[in-house]
């Protein structure tokens, strides 16, 4: 069985196999009190950046554990990073959504304010629903045991969508806006080779998912002008909290993500 994950994004660069890891604040609070982790347990540290630390618990004290590091890997960072667009939806179905794609292996997340998504990101309440998403794919990240934390970046509107995929391609990389009418298929639309952009950036795919409601016709015609593709799941209408993850997973696959045990978008368990 795999070990437990503990998120620890800062001071682990220094850490070598052999040392001592003090776990402490709310992640050493939760494996000492709440999971109450043992003397001789393996835990695994990382700092959300691919960094992982394998370690065995060597004492637990009040709000700390004590950790004998064995092992320090560096997961390399995605040839091609895998962003999700996801449309805000009511009934928490985004966070449904994000917290799947999380667990399967996404790498960037963008809440979408699409032009008929009933929920509304304004003031106060944009921060309070991001800060929602943040600790959703925090916890789908330490669930799934992964050393790479998920980006989370601001809300976007229709237009700043349209920007950031004409930014995409003009990268090289690849937008797909998932549509229930598209002609062909997600499995045939033509992904990044993984070269990096002449920034020594990896290539993107970003993958847009609308709300309940569907995609208006005229951001449709939009990101399409932006150079986005519209590209079919398959035969049947998928909810919005489900459609993302879907895609994600497909593409994982088809970038050999999940042909390599423990590499990166390889889910616990599989």
């Amino acid at each position: 069985m795999s070990a437990p994950v503990f998120l620890a994004e800062t001071g682990l660069d220094a850490v070598g196999p052999g040392d001592r890891y003090v776990l402490d604040g709310a992640e050493g609070r939760h494996a000492g009190v709440v999971q109450r982790r043992g003397t001789g347990e393996r835990v695994d540290v990382v700092d959300g950046d691919g960094l992982r630390l394998r370690c065995v618990v060597e004492q637990v004290e009040a709000g700390r554990v004590i950790l004998l590091v064995q092992e320090v890997d560096r997961e390399p960072a995605p040839a091609v990073v895998v962003t999700l667009v996801q449309a805000l939806a009511k009934g928490d179905r985004d966070e449904m959504a994000i917290e799947a794609a999380t667990e399967i292996g996404v790498d960037v997340v963008v809440p979408w304010q699409a032009e008929r998504s009933v929920v509304v990101w304004r003031g106060e309440r944009a921060a309070k629903s991001r800060a929602r998403w943040l600790a959703t794919v925090r916890t789908a990240t330490k669930q799934a045991r992964r050393a790479r934390l998920p980006h989370v970046e601001v809300a976007l509107d229709s237009r700043g969508l349209a920007a950031r995929v004409a930014d995409v391609v003009a990268a090289g990389g690849q937008a797909i806006v998932l549509h229930e009418e598209a002609a062909s298929p997600l499995a045939d639309v033509a992904l990044p080779d993984g070269v990096t952009t002449e920034g020594g950036a990896a290539p993107e795919v970003l993958v847009v998912v609308g709300p309940e409601g569907g995609i208006s016709e005229r951001e449709v015609a939009d990101l399409a002008a932006a150079g986005a593709v519209a590209a079919r799941l398959g035969p049947h209408v998928l909810r919005t909290s489900t459609a993302g993850p879907v895609a994600v997973a497909l593409l994982a696959e088809r970038l050999g993500r999940w042909g390599v045990a423990g590499g990166p978008g390889l889910p616990s368990g599989a």
